[in-house]
């Protein structure tokens, strides 16, 4: 486990030059705002990620939702690969059962030999959003039932195993060493653990369940290639501001988006947060806003910092990704600006 805040002096927490923050951004629209400003958001922010000391950079794959314009996470992560030069860059993740394991494994080959050292692949079990999607992508809601499956083909590709297709070569893939990790949802910290691979896990709503599941992943992991050791990242909204009630503002427009992909079955573009507080809401949209306003972190750098130094020290956790999104964006940056100086990360010598 990588060191973790330590207490300095009384009531005060710094974090340690170790601590190891990363980003996933999902390429959110804005109100009034296409894909295509927000697809060049994304690599301006992995360009600042990167000056600020974040180890990673992961994009998002979503089908046929409105509020996001991240669909084809490989190819942006080439655009956010070719415009930075240190941090890693990755996938957050690309949704195996939407695929065959043999064009993901040419696809991370082709990013790893244009970029070296440099790419992740993250790999989720989520299928398509709706029934449509679903049936557009030729996919059936039990097609996560396979991902175990299908993983192992896919790293087959890379190791030359090449598993059921024992005379097929996935090329460049074939003799790469492209990091692996799997995204739990449902089963996927057993799989993960099975297949001796990174953990990355939502950390911030049901913390005993995902404890037990951190707990039941290093019981139950195997050393692989990849890894001869457990590795666990927790993933979670963090935001921080000069006060906690501004801090706490930025969850809004996220908040009613998940409310109101819950209450309609669709996910909007980003609304500002004046407009989302001044909305006269029905019971069912504000019970749904008031629950995606919780499991959180939010407050001042310090308490930012003392909250995921906590929870990282419980978890044993190597690493947190934050997924945090607003509808303001030079507020969403500063936060994570303001983050990485209170959990003490090393500015890239790119920003000097």
């Amino acid at each position: 486990m990588r060191p973790v805040p330590t207490e300095v002096g009384v009531g005060v927490t710094t974090a340690t030059p170790a601590t190891r923050l990363s980003v996933l951004d999902r390429s959110r629209t804005r109100q009034g705002q296409d894909a295509s400003q927000a697809l060049r958001d994304t690599v301006a922010f992995a360009q600042l990620a990167e000056r600020l000391g974040y180890h990673r950079f992961w994009v998002s794959e979503h089908h046929g939702v409105p509020g996001v314009a991240g669909s084809a996470p490989t190819v942006l992560a080439a655009a956010v690969a070719a415009r930075t030069s240190r941090i890693r860059v990755g996938t957050g993740g690309v949704m195996l059962p939407n695929h065959r394991p043999m064009v993901v494994a040419e696809q991370f080959g082709v990013l790893s030999s244009l970029f070296p050292g440099r790419i992740d692949m993250g790999l989720g079990r989520s299928v398509g959003f709706t029934d449509g999607v679903r049936r557009a992508l030729g996919r059936g809601k039990d097609a996560a039932d396979a991902f175990a499956g299908q993983l192992a083909e896919l790293l087959g590709y890379f190791d030359g195993s090449q598993g059921v297709h024992p005379d097929v070569h996935a090329r460049p893939a074939e003799g790469l060493r492209v990091p692996a990790f799997v995204l739990a949802t449902g089963a996927g910290a057993d799989i993960a653990a099975d297949a001796g691979l990174p953990l990355v896990i939502g950390a911030l709503r049901g913390e005993d369940e995902m404890l037990a599941a951190v707990d039941r992943y290093r019981t139950r992991f195997r050393p692989s290639a990849q890894g001869a050791e457990p590795y666990v990242v927790l993933s979670g909204n963090v935001a921080v501001a000069g006060t906690a009630a501004e801090a706490r503002k930025l969850l809004v427009s996220e908040a009613w988006s998940s409310a109101y992909a819950r209450t309609h079955g669709e996910f909007p573009p980003l609304t500002p947060e004046p407009e989302v507080l001044a909305r006269e809401m029905s019971p069912r949209e504000r019970a749904a806003y008031e629950q995606a306003l919780h499991g959180h972190v939010a407050g001042t750098p310090q308490e930012a910092a003392v909250a995921l130094g906590t929870l990282m020290a419980r978890a044993g956790a190597d690493e947190f990704l934050v997924t945090t999104h607003a509808y303001d964006r030079a507020a969403l940056l500063d936060s994570y600006r303001l983050l990485a100086e209170a959990m003490g990360l090393a500015p890239s010598p790119i920003a000097r």
